[in-house]
């Protein structure tokens, strides 16, 4: 059993007031919860790996309740997405360890999530930064909820850690005006539309 030691956690709450048009009737609000733990198959190479992403699922969990907390609770969130850093020591191979965990715990939480979790992954050194891709919970095609989240931490990843971060959104981008199927059209029947 691997041991991803979990050195910290970042929270990140941003609420977007306006965006130089005029300002919505509530602001939207963007938030992604980051963690650094160890990385525990730096210096070897392992054939074997996916079997490590169970070890991760309580990590997943944790850090998704967090968000929705951070979120005031889960009623209207409907876009997410996860990104993960190796640092210098370890493989790009290392931050898929994060698709089930990460992934499958924000659908498991938020309920009716049909669509792919946007995921992201490098590698990179001290206090490099991530953009956590984003998109609508139930529908792909919803071009209103397509948005990015930057994040880091100026202390990680370490050569032998592993940054992992979730994110959640309430509403489309401000003034979305791009067409595409409307969020109130989506079917949720696919994940697609």
């Amino acid at each position: 059993m691997p041991d991803f030691r979990l050195r910290k956690t970042t929270l990140f709450i941003e609420d977007i007031h306006h965006d130089g048009g005029p300002s919505p009737a509530a602001p939207r609000r963007r938030a992604a919860m980051v963690a650094l733990v160890k990385n525990p198959f730096v210096g070897e190479y392992r054939e074997e790996l996916q079997s490590a992403m169970e070890d991760l699922k309580p990590l997943g969990l944790a850090m998704t309740d967090r968000l929705i907390e951070a979120m005031g609770g889960r009623d209207g969130i409907d876009g997410y997405g996860k990104a993960a850093l190796a640092g210098e020591g370890g493989e790009l191979e290392h931050t898929a360890l994060w698709h089930v965990p990460g992934g499958y715990a924000m659908r498991a939480r938020l309920g009716e999530a049909k669509a792919i979790v946007p995921s992201s992954m490098k590698q990179g050194g001290v206090g490099t930064r991530i953009d956590i891709p984003l998109g609508h919970i139930n529908a792909a095609y919803v071009r209103s909820h397509f948005d990015g989240m930057e994040v880091g931490v100026p202390d990680g990843p370490r050569a032998d850690e592993l940054l992992f971060a979730l994110a959640m959104t309430r509403g489309p981008r401000i003034h979305a005006r791009m067409g595409g199927l409307a969020a109130e059209d989506v079917t949720g029947e696919d994940g697609l539309r």
